[in-house]
């Protein structure tokens, strides 16, 4: 090697520069005697270092890009976990309207409703600060997301490592269901933020079962309980789970290994006795409300409930068909494969920890919750697998870091938030409801004293909280008012509702100067065609005459309905000859 190459290499670039410039001085001047030689080899050297200044340039600046990019991606995840200019549709309507009530109310009104208390309590006093506004009301689920989103990352590393962490950001912060679910004024983003919090308090149990992490994880798997009630198959799966691992260490390892995991078997009995108080409430539920909105689960629905974690419930399909395989593949490759080079996997049927054992608690989860609803012919939603959410995000996201090469899983990352993205954005201008549509032709046209009735009562809690004040509201078959409804042995009294009655009945509340405005939508289910003959009883009734106002679009909203206006025939002939 040249001396002056050699000189470069050792003592570092500013005595190189000073070296070189000494060597290359006249012989007057006191440098050393220069030639052709010399001076293309001082040329060369001068070129090796602009390159090398160059390259390190652009790899700062590549870097600058990336996080400045990263940033505005996350800063831009989170704002749609307040942006949402849609209606408040009929679940949340009727939460907000059951909160708003004093406290001591909420436990008698849940009867009525079927859920958990927990977040009920908790919309109550955010609304007590906030208001009940929409944005209001969505922004505690916002920050639920929000909170989840870090808690998740850190989760992810703790499993798989950075490519892990990458994983998950970039599945949970564009996810359309997260998205979804962290802009509805219901419990399901505090139900994953829940299982964030027990999963880590369950991997301290396992590491040291001190007191702190036993009350942790009794505290996660009772407030999960209060919660979600799918919440009761999740903690089941988690049991087996650990007394499949007490079994598996007794034998293999000795009795000084189960400890752990016996320990946290008993937080979570513990936290499953804290529960018993609300076992009451929870069994005049299963017994009298139930899901009657909806068919019976299903096993196919186990695999669909995994792929609507690629999708909104009233959001485009345009970048889940090719979001969802790509999770599938993801969670596949989590569980069954393990890197061994940059571009090389080692695929093991057996399966690999931490996949594996993520794998099998969805797994278990999911099957049991089928076999629940079957057995108890309760409805499936896909809301309801949100208690396996975050062990599905972090199969994900071990997936992306089975790919050693970091180019693959930047390309991998990229791809992932770009579909997310795409699929995600709709939600800020779609619009769950048609009910402002519908309350807007009643205020606008509607006086005090006019009869909004609605059939079925479900599309009351929505439609009556944009009305104006000084109408008469009433909902089929209970004659109740609209701003809750009553699920206590829903199907049975609809089928005893009489449609002519009902409608007989509006017509001497509304008299000869009122109009009667009903909020009406075919097809739901024990209604049969009852909402119908309602509509067809007023308009055929001597004296009265029908006008069809709003028409239902089930393309553009996940709640359509129709609004169909019902007048004396002597006002509507007032109404004509006054216009």
């Amino acid at each position: 090697m040249p001396a002056d190459r050699r000189y470069h290499t050792t003592v570092g670039v500013r005595e190189w520069d000073l070296h070189a410039r000494h060597a290359t001085r006249p012989a007057a001047l006191g440098g050393a005697p220069s030639s052709g030689r010399d001076r293309g080899q001082h040329h060369r050297l001068h070129r090796d270092r602009v390159i090398w200044w160059q390259s390190r340039s652009a790899r700062r600046a590549a870097g600058t890009a990336a996080w400045i990019a990263l940033g505005l991606y996350l800063a831009f995840c989170v704002a749609l976990r307040f942006v949402a200019y849609s209606d408040l549709w009929l679940d949340e309507a009727q939460t907000v309207d059951i909160a708003r009530h004093p406290i001591v109310q909420i436990p008698s009104l849940l009867r009525l409703d079927g859920s958990p208390p927990l977040y009920y309590l908790m919309l109550h006093g955010w609304m007590a600060v906030f208001g009940t506004g929409n944005l209001a009301v969505r922004s505690l689920s916002g920050i639920f997301g929000v909170v989840t989103l870090g808690l998740a990352v850190l989760a992810a590393r703790r499993l798989g490592g950075a490519g892990a962490g990458w994983g998950t950001l970039a599945v949970l912060a564009s996810s359309p269901f997260a998205i979804y679910y962290d802009t509805e004024a219901r419990p399901y983003a505090l139900v994953v933020l829940i299982t964030v919090l027990g999963w880590f308090a369950l991997c301290r149990v396992l590491e040291r079962p001190r007191a702190l992490n036993l009350a942790a994880l009794a505290a996660c798997v009772a407030l999960l309980l209060y919660t979600q009630y799918w919440s009761l198959y999740l903690v089941g799966a988690v049991g087996l789970l650990c007394m499949v691992r007490v079994l598996w260490l007794w034998r293999r390892r000795g009795r000084p290994e189960v400890v752990p995991p016996l320990w946290a078997i008993g937080a979570i009995c513990v936290g499953v006795a804290l529960f018993l108080p609300w076992v009451p409430s929870f069994i005049f539920q299963a017994r009298h409300t139930g899901t009657p909105w909806a068919p019976p689960a299903n096993f196919d629905d186990v695999v669909l409930a995994i792929r609507q974690f690629a999708n909104a419930p009233n959001g485009p399909d345009t970048a889940t068909h090719w979001l969802a395989p790509i999770t599938l593949a993801l969670i596949a490759l989590a569980i069954l494969a393990r890197p061994l080079s940059r571009s090389a996997v080692r695929l093991d049927l057996r399966g690999h920890s931490p996949g594996r054992v993520l794998g099998a608690a969805v797994l278990i989860t999911l099957v049991a919750a089928m076999a629940g609803g079957e057995i108890s012919h309760s409805a499936y939603s896909d809301r309801y697998a949100s208690v396996v959410f975050f062990p599905v995000v972090l199969l994900v996201g071990l997936g992306v870091a089975c790919f050693s090469d970091r180019r693959v899983r930047t390309g991998l990352v990229v791809v992932i938030a770009g579909l997310g993205l795409v699929t995600s954005v709709p939600n800020i201008w779609t619009n769950r409801t048609q009910a402002g549509a519908v309350a807007r032709v009643i205020n606008a046209a509607g006086q005090p004293g006019d009869v909004v009735a609605y059939c079925p009562d479900q599309l009351g809690p929505a439609t009556q909280r944009l009305l104006h004040s000084g109408f008469i509201q009433l909902t089929f078959p209970r004659d109740l008012p609209p701003a809750i409804v009553d699920w206590v042995d829903y199907a049975a009294v609809n089928r005893a509702g009489d449609p002519a009655g009902f409608a007989r009945f509006l017509r001497d509340l509304a008299g000869p100067d009122h109009a009667i405005w009903v909020v009406w939508a075919p097809g739901y289910l024990t209604y049969g065609s009852k909402c119908q003959s309602i509509v067809a009883s007023l308009e055929r009734a001597p004296g009265m005459e029908g006008y069809s106002m709003v028409s239902l679009d089930p393309g553009r909203y996940y709640e359509p309905m129709n609004l169909t206006e019902v007048v004396p025939v002597a006002s509507a002939l007032a109404q004509r000859q006054g216009g």
